[in-house]
């Protein structure tokens, strides 16, 4: 390349930035011209002496740009040959990887579980990262407490006493329900836990998860009031796993009176019960119901985590655990990954002191409350004989369809027009209560549920 089509290039990149940062900009120039072969391997570079010239920077300021470039192996620089360039291009079309890993586009994605994540307060765990980052000790940048940030603990056990009534002394940090599960599972798997009864329907990949730690899922029946605890006896099972307050799929609540024959089935059984407390912070009718963890600390594993307030991406939750299994609970997660990292920690422990997790939960609860209501409204037009299942909450509602309807072959119709729409039978690990859809509404605006409604409405021929 020659010197002019070098200035060129190099040029616009440096006048756009101020007078001290020119040298970032030197370098992220010819790093991108690199990474995208417009410089290609081997090419040769100016001495710092002429580029400095060419574009009008200090000799120092090019050396520096050379010296990083060099230390990140973009750049080779050798006695007597100057400087050239070692790198090759890095390839910016990955099609072969995205080709491996694509996924379903859909026109209109309904599935349950993600919140609006278009409404994540960025501003708002930015200001808090830098918060939560400027609060940390150098100590506590090493490798941190398996259980979690003291800080964080401190605050969770705050909110988690206020908001749920949970006696929570006993506080976990973990990467969200699923390790939470995960680790449960090991320990009761050592303790000489074979199986464990679970929710019918319920979230597959909870079930997964249970079983890839060796517990075997036994499934028992939900109905309106929840789970049918009577039935527990049954299964010769000496441990649980329910939503409680807002069933998945399902959307029904754990009766007072299951609730306080599950704990007394828990203390006969010598056993545990592991409440999910599944997006119960979401109630759009009424305030949220307790949890069962209030009724026997001793016996309710409790597990809740962010992915349904702010994002999954955060990958936060956390476990309130008896003292009897703490340090075994602690002792895994210790031997699984170390423990979580401080840095979000420290974040969502500001958000949390500060107010900010209480007046997101807020806005989402309005806003999630109004995509409801735009959602059954426009079925209730559309689709008359179709009717809502379950109590006001959460981020998705189950539709019962008319007894006749196969709901999977409507899931393959749906989504051959594009609509991810998930039957309630793919969550039944026997059989379905009845035929329904499992429509995740907190993730659309209003007019696109609308819109969604009304090409269900077309396929279906009504």
């Amino acid at each position: 390349m020659t010197a002019p089509m070098l200035r060129e290039l190099l040029v616009p990149g440096i006048a756009e930035a101020g007078r001290g940062g020119r040298g970032r900009a030197l370098e992220a120039a010819v790093r991108a011209a690199i990474r995208d072969g417009t410089l290609p391997h081997g090419t040769r570079l100016p001495s710092t002496r002429d580029l400095a010239g060419q574009l009008g920077l200090s000799r120092g300021t090019v050396s520096a740009a050379y010296a990083q470039l060099t230390a990140e192996g973009y750049l080779r620089a050798r006695h007597g040959s100057g400087t050239t360039v070692a790198a090759a291009p890095t390839a910016t079309n990955e099609a072969p990887l995205l080709e491996a890993q694509e996924l379903p586009r859909w026109r209109y994605d309904l599935k349950p579980g993600v919140p609006a994540l278009s409404a994540f307060p960025r501003s708002e765990w930015q200001a808090a990262s830098k918060a939560g980052l400027a609060s940390l000790t150098d100590d506590d940048l090493g490798y941190p407490d398996p259980a979690g940030l003291p800080a964080l603990r401190a605050e969770l056990a705050s909110y988690l006493g206020r908001v749920r009534a949970v006696d929570a002394a006993d506080v976990v940090i973990t990467h969200g329900v699923a390790e939470s599960e995960s680790l449960i599972a090991r320990v009761l798997r050592a303790a000489g836990h074979r199986s464990i009864a679970v929710e019918d329907p319920t979230h597959p990949g909870s079930a997964e998860a249970l079983a890839a730690h060796g517990l075997k899922p036994v499934p028992v029946p939900v109905d309106e009031d929840g789970m049918r605890v009577d039935l527990l006896p049954r299964t010769g099972c000496r441990a649980v796993l329910v939503t409680s307050a807002h069933q998945f799929p399902l959307g029904v609540v754990l009766s007072p009176q299951r609730r306080r024959a599950l704990v007394a089935w828990a203390r006969e059984r010598d056993g545990y019960v592991l409440e999910d407390d599944y997006d119960a912070e979401h109630r759009y009718d009424r305030p949220a119901v307790g949890t069962t963890q209030v009724l026997d600390r001793d016996r309710v594993i409790y597990l809740g985590s962010v992915s349904k307030v702010l994002a999954p991406a955060i990958r936060l939750g956390w476990m309130v655990v008896p003292e009897a299994l703490r340090s075994r609970v602690v002792d895994q997660k210790r031997l699984s990954d170390l423990g979580c990292s401080p840095l979000p920690q420290a974040a969502l422990a500001h958000l949390l002191r500060t107010g900010g997790y209480d007046r997101h939960l807020r806005r989402s609860r309005q806003l999630y409350r109004r995509r409801r209501d735009a959602l059954l409204a426009a079925v209730a037009a559309e689709l008359p004989d179709w009717r809502p299942y379950g109590v006001a909450a959460g981020l998705h509602v189950v539709l019962r369809l008319p007894d006749h309807v196969n709901d999977r072959a409507l899931q393959e119709t749906l989504a051959a027009r594009g609509i991810n729409a998930p039957a309630l039978s793919s969550y039944a690990l026997s059989t379905s209560p009845f035929p329904g859809l499992v429509v995740g509404y907190a993730a659309l605006s209003t007019d696109r549920l609308r819109a969604a409604v009304g090409e269900i409405a077309a396929a279906t021929g009504l």
